[in-house]
């Protein structure tokens, strides 16, 4: 799939805007309060980076994925968590101070470990010699911008000017919900010939993929003791990730329809799997939270 000008620089300016927005939500205090109890962060930021593509390498091989949509599924497992998230967490009566910087830090980790665990599913499952490979000193350059430099201009608005902020804010995340709807729908339509055929792969992968990320993120919280309130964050963050940037790495970077198919199946189906925890939460914990 050629690299049309509205994915090149459509999808990057947007992601841009999109994390413009989560810096608007975030104050220095929030990162002091997490050194205070930093074991929700340290779980959770590990279960992200870490856990959810090793649990994507291991889905491949047991659904028998080809090459392309192994790859694919190890992309959207290796982002962070997504925007809308912290919305869920807020709706599932979660700890959104914990959501919104698990967030910020999986985002600024994946800068190195997105295009390190992108390679590598990349040399399995095309080989060594494969014409195939995410540029990583453009990945991180790119990523760097799109990232860590938006969240910082989001929180020196919101520190100059925090009416402004909360304002700007809400439309900040109605505008990502509607690039990634946008993104989807003209992906399903370009690749409507296989598009039946690829989500029969797919869907059972990126099923999968997110019910294991929401299992791990409610077991290992209340394992290492961490509050129902906590446990809702980390759960929500493992499960509704950021397809814009799985959609930037496949289709800006790696140029690849095909790859990009379990990030649009991912990025559909998550919010089903918000919603059962947004009831859980709404059942678990108390309205005075």
């Amino acid at each position: 799939m050629e690299s049309s000008p509205l994915i090149s620089i459509g999808l990057p300016i947007s992601l841009f805007i999109i994390m413009v927005g989560i810096g608007l939500t975030l104050t220095l205090r929030d990162f002091g309060q997490v050194t205070l109890n930093p074991k929700g962060m340290i779980v959770g930021t590990i279960a992200q980076i870490l856990i959810m593509p090793l649990v994507a390498f291991a889905i491949a091989p047991m659904l028998g994925l080809g090459p392309a949509l192994a790859v694919g599924l190890v992309i959207i497992a290796a982002c962070p968590g997504g925007t809308t998230s912290n919305l869920f967490v807020l709706l599932s009566r979660g700890n959104i101070a914990l959501s919104i910087l698990l967030t910020v830090s999986a985002s600024l980790i994946t800068i190195v470990t997105l295009p390190f665990f992108t390679n590598y599913a990349l040399q399995m499952h095309f080989g060594e010699g494969a014409d195939i490979s995410l540029p990583v000193g453009k990945t991180i350059a790119m990523l760097v911008v799109i990232v860590l430099l938006p969240v910082a201009i989001g929180m020196l608005i919101r520190t100059r000017a925090p009416e402004r902020a909360k304002k700007a804010e809400g439309m900040v995340s109605i505008f990502g919900g509607l690039v990634l709807l946008a993104l989807i729908i003209a992906l399903m339509y370009g690749s409507r010939d296989r598009l039946l055929e690829l989500l029969a792969q797919a869907g059972p992968a990126a099923f999968l993929l997110n019910l294991v990320g929401v299992f791990i993120g409610l077991a290992s919280s209340r394992l290492f003791g961490l509050s129902q309130r906590e446990s809702l964050a980390v759960a929500v963050e493992l499960g509704i990730k950021n397809g814009t940037i799985a959609l930037m790495v496949t289709l800006a970077l790696l140029e690849s329809s095909e790859m990009s198919i379990p990030a649009v199946v991912y990025s559909v189906m998550m919010y089903g799997f918000g919603a059962i925890l947004i009831m859980m939460g709404r059942r678990l914990v108390p309205l005075s939270h």
